[in-house]
C-alpha cells in the first residue's frame, strides 16, 4: 500500500509531495436508455503521480482521456473506485464535514468555462465575498479588504465590483473565478481547461498571470490541457494520459523534443504550433478517434491508433518502463530498458 514515505513513480528530483495518487481508478455505472442493460465505464485506471510542493504538473490528452476525472478525485468531487489519493501524507478519501471543508479550501478548482463558474445573479463583489463568508474568514471590513486586494493581483480595477459577470469579457471573467479561487489562500491550484474558450492572445496573459500567482504564492498547479504545447511551455512535469490510463510522463526538456510514446510524439507532431515553420503536409497528423471508455481495446488502449503496433500490443496492458529517474513510458517498446 502507498504511504507518505512512497514515492509513486511519477515523481520530482525533491522536495515533498502535497498531493499524491496511488494506483487510483475510478468506474461509472451506466447504462443505454431508461431500461438498457447496465455497463462499467473505466473513466481512470490505476493511475499514481505525485504533485510537488511548488510545481506546474501538466496533465494532457484528447477528450475522454480522463483528465478532468482526475482533477475531481484531486477535489474529492469524486471518490475513487480504488488506489488512495493523498493530501499531505494522509487519505482523503473518507474525509467529512470539518475536514472536507478544510481540504475544498486548500485546494481549488480553475474551470474551463468562467460564465458556468460565476452566479449571473451575483455581481462580482458578492462573488468573490461568497468563499470567504461560507468559511468565515475575517469581519466585513477584512473580507472587503482582501478582495480589492485580490483584484489587484489578477490585474483587474476595483470599479468592476459592481459589475455582473454578462458586463465583463472572458478574459475579465477569468481573472475573477482565478482571485476567487485564491480567496482563500490554497496550497493546491487545478486549472482545468482554464484558458480553452479564451482568444489566443488572452490565452497568454492568463498564463502569464499563473505562472506569476505561482511564483508569488508558492502555489503547487496542476495545469490540464489538451494542447501539448502549451501544457510544455508552462509546466515543470508533464503526464499524458490515454483513455484513463498513464501513457508517459516527463520533465518538460523530454516534451520539448516531442516525448517517446507513439501517443505523445503523434500529440505533439498533430499540433501545429509544436513546430510554426513546419508545412501541414510534413506533421504527423493522429489518426481516428479515441474509442469509447465502455468499450476499450483489449491490451494496450492506444494499438488500435497506433503506427507502431504489433500483435503483442492486443494482448498486453504495457507497465510504465523507467527510461530514466524521472521518465516512464507505458509501451512495449521500453520494456527492455525498465529498471526493476
Amino acid at each position: 500500500m502507498h504511504t507518505s514515505s512512497e514515492k509513486s513513480p511519477v515523481a520530482a528530483d525533491s522536495g515533498d509531495a502535497i498531493l499524491s495518487f496511488a494506483k487510483v481508478g475510478i468506474t461509472f455505472q451506466t447504462r443505454t436508455g431508461m431500461f438498457g442493460p447496465s455497463r462499467q465505464l473505466r473513466a481512470v485506471q490505476d493511475v499514481s503521480f505525485d504533485l510537488m510542493r511548488g510545481e506546474v504538473l501538466g496533465i494532457v490528452g484528447e477528450s475522454g482521456s480522463g483528465k478532468s476525472t482526475l482533477a475531481r478525485l484531486a477535489m474529492r468531487l469524486l471518490q475513487p473506485t480504488s488506489g488512495q489519493i493523498l493530501y499531505e501524507g494522509k487519505p482523503i478519501s473518507w474525509y467529512q464535514g470539518a475536514q472536507l471543508k478544510l481540504l475544498r479550501s486548500d485546494v481549488q478548482m480553475v474551470f474551463q468555462d468562467p460564465n458556468a463558474s460565476l452566479n449571473p445573479r451575483l455581481t462580482i463583489e458578492q462573488s468573490l465575498l461568497e468563499p470567504l463568508v461560507l468559511h468565515g474568514r475575517g469581519d466585513r471590513q477584512e473580507r472587503n479588504t482582501e478582495i480589492r486586494r485580490l483584484l489587484g493581483v489578477v490585474g483587474l480595477p476595483v470599479s468592476v465590483l459592481q459589475r455582473y459577470p454578462h458586463e465583463m469579457s472572458g478574459g475579465q471573467k477569468q481573472r475573477v473565478v482565478i482571485a476567487r479561487a485564491l480567496a482563500l489562500k490554497p496550497k493546491v491550484l487545478i486549472a482545468d481547461e482554464a484558458v480553452a474558450a479564451l482568444d489566443a492572445s488572452v490565452k497568454a496573459q492568463i498564463i502569464n498571470l499563473l505562472l506569476d500567482l505561482q511564483r508569488e504564492y508558492q502555489l503547487s498547479i496542476i495545469f490540464i490541457s489538451h494542447d501539448l504545447p502549451m501544457v510544455q511551455a508552462m509546466c515543470d512535469r508533464v503526464m499524458v494520459l490515454y483513455l484513463g490510463r498513464l501513457m508517459e510522463y516527463a520533465p518538460r526538456a523530454v516534451i520539448e523534443q516531442g516525448g517517446r510514446h507513439p501517443y505523445t510524439r503523434a500529440l505533439w507532431k498533430s499540433s501545429p504550433a509544436a513546430d510554426p515553420d513546419c508545412r501541414l503536409e510534413e506533421q504527423e497528423m493522429l489518426a481516428g478517434e479515441i474509442p469509447s471508455p465502455l468499450n476499450p481495446p483489449p491490451g494496450c488502449v492506444f494499438h488500435t491508433r497506433c503506427a507502431q503496433a504489433v500483435a503483442r500490443c492486443k494482448q498486453v496492458v504495457p507497465a510504465l518502463s523507467r527510461l530514466s529517474p524521472q521518465h516512464g513510458a507505458a509501451c512495449i517498446l521500453f520494456e527492455k530498458s525498465s529498471e526493476n
